[in-house]
């Protein structure tokens, strides 16, 4: 999986129109997120550094929430955004979800362990996981 990784609000205008995630590396206004939905009419989350989470307004949440896009906390350790623009969550996460959905573990389990062995946050694994049930339905 693929998340677009985004450095200020002029770059939102250069965004490919079928990003799915992206990862807001700038303190985004309402506006920049109206944007960024307008940019993107495939966007199926966006992801904020948990600093930057508590000065999203209550209506872009209900916005996002009534267009079905999830506001995701959380930063993407150790990327270099001169190197790639695009961070890139292993395969083998999701092998190891899948490995272990298989064997009948349950989601809490999964979850906690996902979350101790990557550097990924609770929601984006949340996130993940419920694009994987929806993959296997």
């Amino acid at each position: 999986m693929k998340i677009r990784v985004v450095s200020s609000k002029e770059e939102i205008f250069t965004l490919n129109p079928n990003e799915r995630v992206v990862h807001l590396a700038f303190r985004p206004s309402n506006k920049d997120i109206f944007t960024l939905v307008e940019t993107c009419p495939k966007i199926e989350a966006i992801q904020i550094p948990k600093s930057y989470r508590r000065t999203v307004s209550k209506s872009i949440g209900m916005f996002l929430e009534m267009q079905r896009i999830q506001l995701i906390e959380g930063d993407v350790w150790g990327h270099r955004k001169d190197i790639n623009e695009y961070y890139i969550i292993p395969t083998s996460v999701f092998e190891k979800i899948k490995e272990m959905k298989i064997a009948g573990k349950s989601n809490e389990v999964i979850e906690e362990r996902i979350l101790r062995e990557s550097r990924l946050n609770p929601d984006m694994v949340a996130y993940i996981m419920s694009k994987e049930a929806q993959a296997w339905a």
